[in-house]
């Protein structure tokens, strides 16, 4: 354990010395990674879900806060503990820091993609949940080893919206952690072609049902924010999920976890001939070939976040900022200073 979990489990262990549910020693809360595009509003999200009256502030690495709410009156505050993954894919690596070993079980993902940037959409996706899913899988099979009791549960809980008898049992690969997949923007993405937000609205309904996730379309609508947050104090903090199902292409979605299926999804939006052109392995690469033939992706290397940290203003130190550039001009210094001594080495050729 890291000296943060110890000190949680502490801090826990002291506000909360009745609770049953609390084993000595663990953690007793949620945590929730908010990912997704730079700029696509997942502070603005998290903001709401704790009521909290700011204005949201740029991500740019990795940030941590919390809320704490009672689920009933007289009872211990739960703590749900929220990350927050800065800069879009660029930082992606970063995830191994929240999600470990110890806090694996009580542990879910939040992935906010921006409808009005459709071109970057699929890349933004696919990209962020590999690297989450291919950590989490290196988790388990190190649980496997140590605790496989937990390892079994955590698989076991992989399929729990999903009962043996759906029809799509057998033809998805949930997520191994719960996932709730956010639309946002929906604002500038209602005004799109219309069938342009159904290859979309298809496309997410697709890509949610086959990794077992919840869907919500947002904005900065009151009433679209509180569906998102509905669905986050659900994995935050344990509150009943939400049987509502909303799948009109014309108007914003809402569906819980399972309660999808593909006989209503239909086939990818594409012609027969086309699809017959299309080789894929497996139906989420055709879902993808058909998406990225109407939205063609911005290539991975664009949606890096190049800019650099130490220069942003809301991070201005003036002592530290003068000595940084104090150091950077003696660096240049002795950068020509050095160029010039190698020219003037005398090399003997033999």
């Amino acid at each position: 354990d890291t000296l943060w979990d110890l000190a949680i489990a502490e801090v826990e262990k002291r506000e909360n010395p009745d609770d049953d549910d609390v084993k000595p020693g663990e953690v007793w809360g949620k945590s929730v990674l908010f990912m997704g595009n730079k700029n696509g509003g997942k502070t603005t999200i998290i903001l709401r879900c704790l009521e909290r009256e700011e204005s949201p502030k740029p991500t740019l690495a990795l940030e941590y806060t919390f809320g704490r709410r009672a689920r009933r009156h007289n009872a211990p505050k739960d703590v749900a503990h929220f990350w927050e993954l800065g800069g879009g894919t660029s930082l992606v690596e970063l995830i191994r820091v929240p999600i470990t070993s110890h806090n694996i079980r009580s542990f879910a993902v939040v992935l906010v993609l921006d409808l009005s940037k459709p071109d970057e959409l699929w890349t933004t996706m696919e990209s962020l949940l590999q690297v989450t899913r291919n950590h989490v899988n290196k988790i388990l099979t190190k649980l496997e080893k140590t605790n496989p009791e937990v390892a079994a549960e955590i698989k076991q809980r992989m399929w729990n919206d999903l009962q043996r008898d759906h029809p799509d049992y057998a033809l998805v690969d949930p997520f191994p952690i719960p996932l709730v997949i956010i639309g946002s923007k929906y604002d500038i993405f209602h005004e799109f072609d219309s069938e342009m937000r159904k290859i979309i609205s298809k496309t997410l309904r697709f890509v949610s049902h086959y990794y077992g996730a919840s869907l919500v379309f947002t904005s900065k609508s009151e009433a679209l924010l509180l569906k998102a947050r509905a669905l986050i104090n659900h994995l935050a903090f344990g509150y009943d999920k939400s049987k509502s199902v909303s799948v009109d292409p014309s108007k914003p979605l809402f569906i819980p976890a399972g309660l999808d299926s593909m006989s209503q999804i239909g086939p990818p939006p594409a012609s027969d001939s086309d699809l017959g052109k299309m080789r894929a392995n497996t139906p989420l690469e055709l879902w993808k070939k058909v998406f990225e033939k109407t939205f063609p992706p911005k290539s991975f290397c664009a949606l890096q976040d190049t800019k650099d940290p130490a220069q942003d203003i809301q991070y201005a130190e003036y002592e530290v900022d003068v000595m940084r550039a104090q150091k950077n001009q003696e660096l240049e210094q002795y950068k020509r200073n050095a160029s010039k001594s190698w020219k003037e080495m005398d090399f003997d050729s033999d």
